[in-house]
Order: structure tokens, then C-alpha cells, then sequence
């Protein structure tokens, strides 16, 4: 092994600059035995490192090469498997577990006891070695058999110390004085054993020449000895002495230690006292308060709101241990038990009946403000020209403030008795709840009158009583359009009717009266709710809504919700139970809005079909208005809701105008003009645009305008491909040039690719019926050109046409000579009187029409004089009459006409 030992060093680690300090040969567990050597080396250079490395044979055998090498500080644990019993297994801890198996269990204590030392001096960090025997450390370790398990060698880890300068500077100094100390070294180490040897026997001298001074240092100690028995009798006898002392004193302490404790006792007790006192007492000013106090004026509210929330404190003090079981405490927490019931009963009843006197002093208003409204039989038209202004819902601010002085004293009754809390709650719901139901009817029963203008007609419209529920009959609703229509234009069939009512037939004034009262309305509502649900949130103390996830529709009724059931009495809602409580009785206190704004909707869209578009509008606006406050509320969600309503009529108006358009029929007899459903649709544009600008729902207006739009197109071609007086061409030009000129005029951005369909259909419906009307006057001519173009596109060429039998120039002469300008006047002349009869006098195309026939018969003219050119060359054949004639005779034709 020492061969080994200094051939690796040799050829592997002296070449790296490293020292060989320990090997074991070694293979891996479990496998084939492939030897291989794990090597312990440092490095000569500073910082010194230290590595295990693994080294092993090459393939041919003839030499070592280095395989891998591990840092010293990597390795975590080194594991001998057994302590007690020799085994020659043991495990390194790197990255990774690696099993060795030593050829020996003295090469393997022999390399465990180096990589000890090595980790003692050059790693901070300690390797933890297990199950190895306490021998193999160096402390246990005998310095021969340290010099045995490293080999002997001179170089060993635990010999090698390095010199200090001193030591080198005298060695420097020995060798100095020498002059063969590098050129013969032993001469120069006899010489250094000589002066050696010269030291040590004067060292011997030395030690032997002091022995009389060890004998005088002897005598010297038998002499202290005897001083430090006698000062050792004197201690004893002193202690003797003081014991009698310390036995007094002992008493001394004990009686002082029960003075201070009895001290200590008696302060405790005194904090004790002194904390009930402090606040487990209600002043007298306060326990009258509570048992005789004023509840109906200011300065009364005042002291019992201060007392109440005194015997709130005391109630609610942390009492500390022990306390409860005291007497005079139970007592006292008995008192205030009684006097917390006494007042809650008594502020109870009290704001009962403050919610019976403002029920009754708010009916006694509500009956004199609509006394001759419900007066059977009265004139109550003339009642409402004397209120006219009155369409108002009476304001709840004086009762708000009147209660709003009791919300401390009821923040008090949630948080002591929730029980009596949750009735005054029930109550003020039930008052309310009959309170606003009989304002909020009678108030839309006034918008009703007002929106059909007089008794009589509201009766026709099945307003009963103030229910407002929507019973009348088509045929009530076509008697107030005609008995208002005065000499307004109508038609057979509407675009807007609903219920056979032509929109038509209603003043614009009509429609901005409705859309007024409903905006009064919807603004009338919208601070009562708002100024209820903060009076709520404000006197029951619940918290106001800041964002709920989702709306609530329907609502459990507080009587038989949830909340009752899951609270008992005492027991304050949770924050998002608060919210929901303040939402619930909006529901109930207000449950007949909903129904009401549904059943005035329904009678504005049977009075007119276009209020839908008023109502999206204004229901719009007010719902993103609502929202923006706070997207939860009650108003909120009950305008959403409306709003649905609203804007399912608005679509069903849609669908009924594409319905009837579907449904127009048009006379046999009379020419077809401009279509209903096309002037309808630019009325009902041009309403549109001015009701939803800046509106928030303007996607539903332009939705609209799509289907209305596709739906006009698709009946204006079915219309005149059923027409038979009018001309197909002609229905299709003159409806597609309405509404291109409509859709121009209104600029409405969603129907760019409408209008520009639009202006191309009534082009080329246009360029048609010039191209057809034009065959007429001309009829044989173009029948013998349209022959000699047929020619030509068969192969024949152009100059060969002429010896045609029946294209010769003998048969164009002929068919030239039966058109002179004489006969071609006259035939532009019926022309001109046909085309007249085919317009209508309202979309004044007359004279357009008539200048594209003047282009298209001059275009045909100079096609045809092109034809007789190429296909009848040196033929002098000309037409009778030249393209100034032709302007002469159609300006002529024009202004006789």
C-alpha cells in the first residue's frame, strides 16, 4: 500500500499541488468488484483545500488516472456502519449516498480517522460520524498509533506545524553561523546534537542544583498547613457563635414576610373594591332617566340616550375572575337586568306609538289632499285643473327628523334586547308599507288622468279605482285616435300601430306631454326611495349598501325570512345579513312600486307605441343613474327590473311593425308610390334620433334600426314584385331613393352599409327602367341593331353584316326611314306621359328620370351611329335625326309638360 500511496502521489497529486495524506482501497457495495482508491489529499497552496478523491486503474492496467474528487466541506455525514463489530462496509454523504466496502477494516478506521482530523482542522462545519468508535478520534487516540493509522509518515496531519517567524528568523540566524549548514547537512545536524546534548546535561545540572531550594519550599507548606488548621477551629467556634443569631434572625424574616403579604392582600382587595365601584355603579340621575325619563322631547331623548348607554358600559364591563361569584355583584347585575327591561318596554311602546301618531297624521293628509278624487260621482276634471300642479309625492322629511332623535336609543335597543328591536322593525314596515301603498296608488292614479287628459277617457281606458290595471278595449283606444286625429293624414295599415292605433294620429305634443309626466314620475320616486333607505339604515342602525354581487328580484317577507330564525333575541345581525335587512324592507315598504311603474308602462304603450321609445330612454337613464349610487339598492334593482319591462314592449314594437309590413297590401288599380311602412320608418327614425340622443341604450335604438331597416328592404322587393299598375323598377327606384335620401339626411352612423345599399338599388333600379322605357319609342330600330350585335357575336365580322339578306343596307334604310324626328318626338312624347303616370307627384323623380332617358337615347343613338359605321362602311346611310335634335325634343317635352 505505501508503494501505491507514493506512486499516486508521484504521478496524480504532486503535479496538482496536492499532498497524499491518506488512502483505503475500496469497491462499491452490492456490485461487481471494481477496486478503486478513495484518497484524502490537501492542497500546498493557501487557502488550503481539502478533497476525497477517487482514483482507479485504467483499462490496460499500466497506470492510475484521476476519476472524480469531492470537496471535504460537501461531505455531511460518514457512516462506519457498526462501532463495536469490525466491518470493513461504510457510507460517504455527499449530494448523494456512496456505499463503499474497504479491503480492510484497518484501511477503512486508518482513512475514517484522517477525514476526522482534517474536518477538526481546516472546517468550520462539522461532519457527523456515525457509529464510529470513539477510538478512531484523535482525543482517544494514542499519539503512537496516530503516527501508526497515518502511515508513520512525517508529513502527518496531526505533526505538521508550520513555523513562526521567530522561529524562522532564528533558524536563519543558526545557519548563518554555520558555513556548511546547506552544503553538508549532516555535518550540520551532528553539530546541532552535540550543542543539544551539551543542553540537556545543563539542564540536568540545573534541576539537580535547586534541590535545596525545593526542600526549603516543602518546609514552607507544612508550615501553611498548620496556620490553616488553626484558622479552621476559630471559623468553627465563630459559627457556633453566630447560630443562636441566625435562628433570631430567621424568625425576623418570617414575621416581616407575613407583614408584606397582609399588605400586598389588603392593597389587591382594595382594587378589587375600587374597580366594582367604579363601574359597576349607575348614578341616580341615570337610573331615573331610565325608569321616569321624558321620551318626547329633546332634552328627555337626550338624558335617557346618556343614561341608557351608562347602563350599557356597566352592563358590559369585563368582569375579572372571581367577580361573578360575589354577592353584592349578582345583585347589582340583577338591578340593571331590571332596569334594562323596564326601559326597553317602556321605549318600545313609546316609539309605537310615535309610528301610530305619524300613520294617522300622514292618512289625515293623504285624505285631504285626494278627497274629490275618491268622492264617487264628483267632477274630477275640474278637481284636477285645481291640482294640476299636484302630481307630487308627499314628503316624509318632518317624521325622518321626528325619529332620527331616537336612533342612538334604538342603536341601544339592537344591541340589549334584539327581540323588541326586531317588532319596532315589523311595526314601522307594516305602517309604512299601508302608508306608501295608499300615496304611491293615488299618485299614479293622478299620472294616469293626466296622461289621457280627462276622467272619462281613463275610464275607457280601465283605470279602476287606483289600481291602474289596464282593461279597455281596442275599439275604446281606436275612438280616442280619431276623435284627436283632426285632419292628419292616415293610412290603411301602420307601421306603428299597436292595438290599430296609428302613431301618426297623436300630436307630438301628446307625446312630449307623456314623456314629461314620466319623467315626473320616475323623479318623484326616486328620492322617496332614497331618502326611506338612508332614514333606515340611519334609525336601525344597519349598514347602507356599498356592492352587492348580484341583485335581489324577490325577497323573503320579514315575518317569515330567515333572519328571525336565525338570531335570536339579543343577538345583532352580521354586516351582510344588515345589508340584506335594509334591502327586505325596502321590498316590503315599498312593494307596490314595481307593479304600479308596470301597469302605468302598459298604459302609456297602448296609448302610443312610440312611448316605448320615451320610456326606454328615461327608464334608462334613471336605472344608470341608480346604479351609480349604488348598484344594490333597492331602487336600483327595482327600475332594473321595470326596465326590463320596458324594454320587452319596446321590442315587441319592433317585431309587430316587421309583422306588418309583412301584411301591406296595395290597391291594383292605383300606382304604388312611395310605400307606408317607408314614410313610417323615416317618421319613426326621425323620432328616434331626437328622443336617444346622448341616451345610454343607443345599442338598442341602433339594433332596432337593423332589423327595421332589413325588414323595409325585404317588403319594399316583395311589394314590387307583386305590383301590377306600377312598374317593378319604378317601386324599387323611387322607395330605395326615399330612403337613401332619409338615411343622408339623419346621418345615422349604424346604416352606413344600408344607405350605400340604398343609392345602389335605386341606380341600378333606375339605369333598368331608362334602359327599358327607351326600347319602346324605338322599337324596330332596336330590334334590327340588337340583330346585327347578335351577328357579330356568332363570328361574322363587322363589314360582312351588310350582305346579311335580312341586315342589307336596303333593310336598314328601310327601318331608318319609319323613325324621323317627327315620329321620334312623338314616341319621346308618350314616353314622357307614361313615365309621368309610373311617378309619384311626392318623390319628384320625374325630371331625374327623364334626364338619364335623354343620356341613355343619346348614348343608343351614337352606339348605333357606331355600328352603322363599321358594319355598313361607304354607305351614306344616316340617321333622320341628330343628337341636337334629340335635346331640342326632350327640353321641349319637359317644359310643355
Amino acid at each position: 500500500m505505501t508503494a501505491i500511496k507514493h506512486a499516486l502521489q508521484r504521478d496524480i497529486f504532486t503535479p496538482n499541488d496536492e499532498r497524499l495524506l491518506s488512502i483505503v482501497n475500496v469497491c462499491k457495495a452490492g456490485k461487481k468488484k471494481k477496486n478503486c482508491f478513495l484518497c484524502a489529499t490537501v492542497t500546498t497552496e493557501r487557502p488550503v483545500q481539502v478533497k476525497v478523491v477517487k482514483v482507479k486503474k485504467s483499462d490496460k492496467g499500466d497506470f492510475y488516472k484521476r476519476q472524480i474528487a469531492w470537496a471535504l466541506r460537501d461531505l455531511a455525514v460518514v457512516d462506519a456502519k457498526d462501532a463495536i463489530k469490525e466491518n470493513p462496509e461504510f457510507d460517504l454523504h455527499f449530494e448523494k449516498i456512496y456505499k463503499w466496502v474497504a479491503s480492510s477494516t484497518a484501511e477503512k478506521n486508518a482513512f475514517i480517522s484522517c477525514i476526522w482530523k482534517l474536518n477538526q482542522r481546516y472546517l468550520r462545519k462539522k461532519i457527523d460520524f456515525v457509529n464510529v468508535s470513539s477510538q478512531l478520534l484523535e482525543e482517544s487516540v494514542p499519539s503512537g498509533e496516530n503516527q501508526s493509522v497515518t502511515g508513520g509518515d512525517e508529513e502527518a496531519v496531526d505533526e505538521y506545524q508550520e513555523l513562526n517567524a521567530r522561529e524562522e528568523q532564528d533558524i536563519e540566524i543558526m545557519m548563518e553561523g554555520c558555513e556548511y549548514a546547506i552544503s553538508n547537512a549532516e555535518a550540520f545536524a551532528e553539530r546541532l546534537s552535540r550543542e543539544l546534548q551539551v543542553l540537556d546535561g545543563a539542564n540536568i545540572q540545573s534541576i539537580m542544583a535547586s534541590e535545596k531550594q525545593v526542600n526549603i519550599l516543602m518546609n514552607l507548606l507544612d508550615e501553611a498547613l498548620k496556620e490553616v488548621d488553626q484558622i479552621e477551629l476559630k471559623l468553627s467556634s465563630y459559627e457556633e457563635m453566630l447560630q443562636s443569631v441566625k435562628e433570631q434572625m430567621d424568625q425576623i424574616s418570617e414575621s416581616n414576610h407575613l407583614i408584606h403579604l397582609s399588605n400586598t392582600n389588603n392593597v389587591k382587595l382594595l382594587s378589587e373594591i375600587e374597580f366594582l365601584v367604579n363601574h359597576m355603579d349607575l348614578a341616580k340621575g341615570h337610573i331615573k332617566a331610565l325608569q321616569e325619563g321624558d321620551l318626547a322631547s329633546s332634552r328627555g331623548i337626550e338624558a335617557c340616550t346618556n343614561a341608557a348607554d351608562a347602563l350599557l358600559q356597566c352592563m358590559n364591563v369585563a368582569l375579572r375572575p372571581g367577580h361573578d361569584m360575589l354577592l353584592a355583584v349578582k345583585q347589582q347585575q340583577q338591578r340593571f337586568s331590571d332596569l334594562r327591561e323596564h326601559f326597553a318596554r317602556r321605549l318600545a311602546s313609546h316609539l309605537n306609538n310615535v309610528f301610530v301618531q305619524q300613520f294617522t297624521q300622514a292618512l289625515l293628509q293623504l285624505y285631504n289632499r285626494s278627497y274629490f278624487l275618491s268622492v264617487p260621482g264628483h267632477d274630477q276634471s275640474s278637481t284636477l285643473a285645481q291640482h294640476s300642479v299636484e302630481l307630487t309625492l308627499p314628503n316624509h322629511h318632518p317624521f325622518h327628523r321626528d325619529l332620527l332623535r331616537y336612533a342612538k336609543l334604538m342603536e341601544w335597543l339592537k344591541s340589549t334586547d334584539y327581540g323588541k328591536y326586531e317588532g319596532l322593525t315589523k311595526n314601522y314596515m307594516d305602517y309604512l308599507s299601508r302608508l306608501y301603498e295608499r300615496e304611491i296608488k293615488d299618485f299614479f292614479e293622478v299620472a294616469k288622468i293626466k296622461m289621457t287628459g280627462t276622467t272619462k277617457e281613463s275610464k275607457k281606458f280601465g283605470l279602476h279605482g287606483s289600481s291602474g290595471k289596464l282593461t279597455g278595449s281596442t275599439s275604446s283606444l281606436n275612438k280616442l285616435s280619431v276623435q284627436s286625429s283632426g285632419n292628419r293624414r292616415s293610412q290603411s295599415s301602420s307601421l306603428l300601430d299597436m292595438g290599430n292605433m296609428s302613431a301618426s294620429d297623436l300630436d307630438v305634443a301628446d307625446r312630449t306631454k307623456f314623456d314629461k309626466i314620466f319623467e315626473q314620475v320616475l323623479s318623484e320616486l326616486e328620492p322617496l326611495c332614497l331618502a326611506e333607505q338612508d332614514f333606515i339604515s340611519k334609525f336601525f342602525k344597519l349598514q347602507q349598501h356599498q356592492s352587492m354581487p348580484g341583485t335581489m328580484t324577490e325577497a323573503e317577507d320579514l315575518d317569515g325570512g330567515t333572519s328571525s330564525r336565525q338570531h335570536n333575541a339579543g343577538t345583532p345581525l352580521p354586516v351582510s345579513s344588515e345589508k340584506d335587512m335594509i334591502r327586505q324592507m325596502m321590498i316590503k315598504i315599498f312593494r307596490c312600486i314595481e307593479p304600479e311603474l308596470n301597469n302605468l308602462i302598459a298604459l302609456g304603450d297602448k296609448i302610443d307605441s312610440f312611448n316605448s321609445l320615451y320610456m326606454l330612454v328615461k327608464m334608462s337613464h334613471h336605472v344608470w343613474t341608480a346604479q351609480n349610487v349604488d348598484p344594490a339598492s333597492f331602487l336600483s334593482t327595482t327600475l332594473g327590473n321595470v326596465l326590463v319591462t320596458v324594454k320587452r314592449n319596446f321590442d315587441k314594437c319592433i317585431s309587430n311593425q316587421i309583422r306588418q309590413m309583412e301584411e301591406v297590401k296595395i290597391s291594383k288599380k292605383s300606382k304604388v308610390g312611395i310605400l307606408p311602412f317607408v314614410a313610417e320608418f323615416e317618421e319613426f327614425a326621425g323620432l328616434a334620433e331626437s328622443i336617444f340622443k346622448n341616451a345610454e341604450r343607443r345599442g338598442d335604438l341602433d339594433k332596432a334600426y337593423t332589423k327595421l331597416i332589413r325588414g323595409v328592404f325585404v317588403n319594399v322587393e316583395k311589394v314590387a314584385n307583386e305590383s301590377q299598375k306600377t312598374p317593378r323598377d319604378v317601386v324599387m327606384m323611387e322607395n330605395f331613393h326615399h330612403i337613401f335620401a332619409t338615411l343622408s339626411r339623419l346621418k345615422i352612423s349604424c346604416l352606413e352599409a344600408e344607405k350605400k345599399e340604398a343609392k345602389q338599388k335605386y341606380t341600378d333600379h333606375l339605369q333598368s327602367y331608362v334602359i327599358y322605357s327607351l326600347g319602346q319609342p324605338l322599337e324596330k330600330l332596336n330590334h334590327f341593331f340588337e340583330g346585327v350585335e347578335a351577328r357579330v357575336a356568332q363570328g361574322i365580322r363587322e363589314e360582312e353584316v351588310s350582305y346579311q339578306l335580312a341586315f342589307n343596307k336596303q333593310e336598314l334604310r328601310k327601318v331608318i326611314k319609319e323613325y324621323p324626328g317627327k315620329e321620334v318626338k312623338k314616341g319621346l312624347d308618350n314616353l314622357y306621359k307614361k313615365v309621368d303616370k309610373h311617378l309619384c307627384e311626392e318623390e319628384n323623380l320625374l325630371q331625374v328620370v327623364w334626364h338619364s332617358m335623354q343620356d341613355e337615347f343619346i348614348r343608343q343613338y351614337k352606339h348605333f351611329e357606331g355600328l352603322i359605321a363599321r358594319c355598313y362602311p361607304g354607305s351614306g346611310v344616316t340617321m333622320e335625326f341628330t343628337i341636337q335634335d334629340i335635346l331640342d325634343y326632350c327640353s321641349s317635352i319637359a317644359q310643355s309638360h
